[in-house]
């Protein structure tokens, strides 16, 4: 397992639906034991070069892109899956990886990514709620600390996913 971690994401933040997941992902992975897991890239931010990573641009547009500690780049459905096993949330998408299944979940990937700024716009107002309730719920997370230091519960990992 220690061998996908830490793993950047490259993700676009100008997408909100993708915005929102890596917020989650964020939050789930901030503090503790996997604190260093996941790593964040904003290919949208100015000055973002994709040659830093062997991959053109229009290529980290079609899907999110993943670079591995030894700095080999994957992509698709297999980032997520490592993201959310980092996370403690892989049994999510475990299902996605079952030999069967495998192709419709990269298929309806594919189909999501090619349409996500379509799909952004149209749930735009429930994006920008899911996200407005995350961040209150966070700031009430953070009053209830008590002198800086706050319980953070998590589940549990799920083991090592490829």
């Amino acid at each position: 397992m220690r061998a996908n971690y830490p793993l950047t994401l490259l993700y676009d933040a100008n997408c909100p639906a993708c915005a929102m997941e890596v917020d989650h992902l964020r939050a789930r992975c901030s503090g503790g034991e996997v604190d260093d897991a996941l790593r964040f890239v904003d290919i949208a931010a100015p000055g973002f070069d994709p040659a830093r990573y062997g991959v053109t641009f229009a290529a980290l547009d079609a899907e999110i892109h993943g670079v591995r500690p030894d700095g080999s780049v994957i992509r698709g459905v297999q980032v997520l899956r490592l993201a959310y096993d980092a996370a403690g949330l892989g049994w999510v998408l475990r299902p996605t990886a079952w030999p069967a299944l495998r192709p419709l979940f990269d298929a309806g990937y594919r189909a999501f990514a090619r349409h996500r700024r379509e799909i952004s716009r149209v749930a735009a107002p429930l994006i920008g709620a899911i996200r407005a309730l995350h961040a209150r719920q966070a700031v009430a997370r953070m009053k209830q600390c008590a002198g800086g230091a706050c319980e953070v519960r998590r589940g549990p990992s799920s083991g090592s996913m490829s």
